[in-house]
């Protein structure tokens, strides 16, 4: 949790590459230890001594907790506020684009300037609506949900380093 106390009240661009909890994670396979070694790879045993008394949580207890945590919570609603009707929204276009190529193709080929017709101009606006709908999401991202989320796993972190070690 040192980690994490560190950390508080700086802002999500002051944190470095190095700070973050997935700098120090190896693939899997990767940096693991041998069968009869411990943590580093030195000889000893698989897990130290818990605490009596004390039971330690599974990786899959903390992600549940996790889950059911009010951050999470706001972070998924946060989400799911933006994307659903933003992919409506999308869905409806590029539907109504498809329906107005099929039942008006004399609207879709009314010339709009020289050789553009309305079809080459929604055709184009569906691809301006794609870089501006991918815009819009990062920005949310990052100004909605990405703190929350990174302050969300350094706890899931500790908590599985913890896990770990017990």
């Amino acid at each position: 949790m040192e980690q994490v106390d560190e950390r508080e009240g700086l802002d999500a661009s002051a944190v470095r590459v190095e700070d973050t909890p997935w700098h120090e994670a190896t693939a899997p396979g990767k940096g693991q230890p041998s069968e009869g070694t411990g943590m580093l790879g030195a000889a000893g045993p698989e897990r130290p001594e818990t605490v009596p008394g004390q039971r330690a949580h599974s990786a899959a207890e903390i992600y549940l907790e996790v889950q059911r945590s009010p951050a999470f919570q706001e972070v998924r609603g946060r989400y799911r506020r933006f994307v659903f009707p933003a992919t409506a929204a999308f869905l409806l276009w590029y539907l109504a684009y498809v329906v107005a190529a099929t039942v008006a193709p004399g609207l879709m080929a009314r010339p709009l300037v020289g050789v553009v017709n309305v079809a080459m101009a929604a055709g184009l606006g569906q691809f301006l609506t794609t870089f501006l709908l991918t815009w819009a999401y990062a920005r949310h991202a990052r100004l909605r949900r990405d703190r929350i989320a990174l302050q969300l796993r350094w706890d899931t972190q500790e908590m599985t380093r913890g896990a770990a070690q017990s």
